[in-house]
């Protein structure tokens, strides 16, 4: 039998794991190509053959997602997958029809065929969008099973935007290992947290690979997920976390709204910020798809190590970049320490922003009033540098969830912003978690 020309349409992530369970060994499709969107600089790739396995001596060309339609009809493809996540439900029909017009069928792969089963038992932690605050409910559900005795083990969402044949199996461990992995921003933010705690982090590109090696010294699998995507493991509990901030979004996103109807525990963040009628909407729109769901409720409060830095003076505020760019935020922990705190005035950065910083602004038109924090590489990072250096302020707040002074030089006085979680109720995830153990 001939077998099915496809393509696969990702972001460096879910588009390879999709690949890897499904498609890798099976002759009865033919990945002709990837393509990619959402993180600069991943397309111009190749998915390499050490990756790519027997069926694909050459590995698999990456292409940006905007010749999609001109590789459809190039390559006479039979199929294309939608591999990504946090995007728009009504996104991914467009999608649909663009391929749909072009002659190929479209699919969405399901977790029956892309989660993989650890012998270990496995907590996920996932959400609804990017920036409803996994990473400090992981913190908090680490600290726990740690109180606990266990030995965890976390594994990351992949976030390989290197060379792939470097990033199969990650260990971190120490910061040594970030330096090893040549990380960037947004893997520091990840990784850091877990390896200040002595928590040992994998991540990479073959999750079945990591989970081999993660199992052999793990009591307890802990998968940090990543935007809204769903596990790429098997959960024994799935906790989902909800933003009051963006209502309604639980309903509109793909895959969070899958996230939602699988989850076990449905924990609603950031309550101390929202508003009375946004959070009833959230439980409602709960209720309405898994009335079975445990509801916790949790603030996310700020912490500020010099508040008198912000006090009185004009400040720039850096937030957490995916948050804000596909993540949709406007505001987060920063713009909210900066106001509570009373500062005189948080300007614009657009007027000093260069270069990568320039065209992040230009994309995401929502964001005025705060800088993202984006370093996908060193020339990124250089021009998140010069854009910070440049800003006429008293002080720069840096609310993201490393220390990015200590990655970049900063010119001027600057005060760093912390969030943890902390549930309304007391031990309402300690219960959930005693009663999993």
């Amino acid at each position: 039998m001939e077998r099915k020309k496809t393509i696969i349409m990702g972001a460096a992530g879910r588009d390879f794991h999709n690949f890897n369970t499904f498609f890798r060994d099976n002759n009865e499709y033919e990945v002709v190509a990837f393509t990619a969107t959402q993180i600069p600089n991943i397309e111009a790739r190749k998915y390499p053959k050490e990756l790519a396995g027997e069926l694909y001596p050459d590995g698999i060309p990456i292409f940006p997602e905007n010749k999609l339609t001109a590789l459809i009809k190039d390559k006479n493809v039979d199929l294309v997958v939608f591999s990504y996540s946090d995007v728009p439900h009504i996104y991914v029909m467009h999608k649909a029809s663009e391929v749909l017009a072009a002659g190929s069928n479209y699919l969405l792969l399901g977790s029956r065929d892309t989660m993989i089963e650890s012998k270990k038992p496995v907590i996920a932690i996932c959400a609804i969008r990017t920036g409803c605050g996994k990473s400090q409910t992981t913190r908090r559900v680490t600290d726990i099973l740690l109180e606990h005795g266990k030995k965890v083990v976390v594994i990351r969402h992949p976030m390989p935007y290197g060379d792939l044949r470097d990033q199969i199996v990650q260990r971190f461990a120490t910061y040594e290992d970030l330096e090893k992995h040549k990380c960037t921003i947004e893997e520091r933010e990840e990784y850091e947290p877990h390896i200040e705690k002595g928590i040992v982090v994998y991540a990479g590109v073959d999750y079945e690979k990591i989970l081999n090696e993660a199992e052999k010294e793990a009591d307890i699998i802990l998968w940090d997920g990543g935007n809204n995507d769903i596990p790429f493991y098997k959960p024994d509990l799935l906790i989902v976390v909800l933003d009051p901030l963006r209502p309604g979004h639980e309903l509109l996103y793909h895959p969070g709204e899958t996230n939602l109807r699988m989850c076990n525990v449905a924990l609603i963040n950031k309550m101390d910020s929202a508003k009375t009628d946004d959070v009833e909407i959230v439980k409602e729109n709960i209720k309405s798809v898994n009335p079975y769901a445990v509801i916790i409720e949790a603030d996310s409060p700020v912490s500020v190590d010099e508040p008198e830095l912000i006090k009185g003076k004009k400040v720039l505020v850096i937030e957490d970049g995916p948050t804000l760019t596909h993540g949709g935020m406007a505001f987060g922990a920063g713009f909210v320490a900066a106001e509570k705190l009373g500062a005189a005035e948080i300007i614009d950065p657009r007027p000093f922003a260069v270069k990568t910083i320039k065209n992040t602004y230009n994309k995401f038109p929502q964001l005025e009033k705060i800088l993202p924090a984006m370093g996908y590489g060193d020339a990124q990072m250089k021009d998140l540098e010069d854009t910070i250096n440049a800003a006429t302020v008293d002080a720069v707040i840096i609310a993201t969830p490393i220390n990015l002074a200590k990655l970049i030089k900063i010119n001027k006085p600057h005060v760093r912003v912390t969030y943890e979680l902390e549930e309304r109720k007391e031990n309402a995830l300690s219960d959930i978690i005693k009663k999993f153990i």
